[in-house]
């Protein structure tokens, strides 16, 4: 069975870092560079799921995601989306020393569906993401992710030109097939867990 893993891309502002202005690019340029260089890969298959096409609104489930008790269609709709996947990359921009709400709030709706499935990180901001990357770290224990240690961090002075359109230094590459090849390999790893929580 082949592995899958989505590419979450969690900022949702209008020109958010990384897009082309007057050009669409589904995902922005960190997004798609991510998408590209996995694509490439023989070993999984990677989705780029964004969420500004997902469009939730701040939680409105009046049952803790922990009971699996969906009254809203956008809610069980994410959840499908969210199930298909064996494991996760977030992509992640870094606002005030944390992840963007969007991206936090689309966590916070489920739980089952992210358990025994593993997590990597791709940051970008002016030091690189890191802080909002170990907030990301600090939920995923909650929902029962494995979290890899290898991350990309793209910094807004040396990663991007002025500050917006995405042109990765040479070794940024290495980093992402790094986070990759970990998280692949947890992935398949926990594949067993996730069959006995399915049986």
């Amino acid at each position: 069975m082949t592995t899958r893993i989505a590419i979450i891309v969690g900022s949702t502002r209008p020109g958010r870092n990384g897009e082309v202005t007057g050009i669409p690019r589904k995902g922005g340029d960190v997004g798609r560079w991510v998408h590209e260089l996995a694509g490439k890969r023989g070993d999984a298959a990677f989705d780029l799921v964004d969420l500004a096409d997902i469009e939730l609104p701040i939680f409105d489930e009046p049952f803790p995601p922990a009971m699996a008790t969906y009254t809203r269609p956008h809610t069980r709709e994410w959840a499908r989306i969210v199930a298909r996947y064996d494991g996760y990359v977030f992509v992640t921009a870094e606002y005030n020393h944390a992840p963007p709400a969007a991206l936090k709030n689309a966590i916070d709706y489920l739980y089952a569906e992210w358990a025994n499935k593993a997590a990597g990180f791709v940051g970008y901001g002016a030091f690189g993401g890191v802080l909002a990357i170990e907030q990301l770290r600090s939920m995923m224990g909650e929902l029962q992710v494995a979290d890899v240690s290898a991350c990309v961090g793209l910094g807004l002075f040396t990663d991007f030109e002025d500050f917006k359109h995405l042109r990765p230094m040479p070794h940024q590459e290495e980093a992402l097939t790094e986070m990759l090849d970990q998280l692949v390999a947890w992935t398949k790893a926990l594949a067993p867990l996730r069959a006995g929580a399915a049986a």
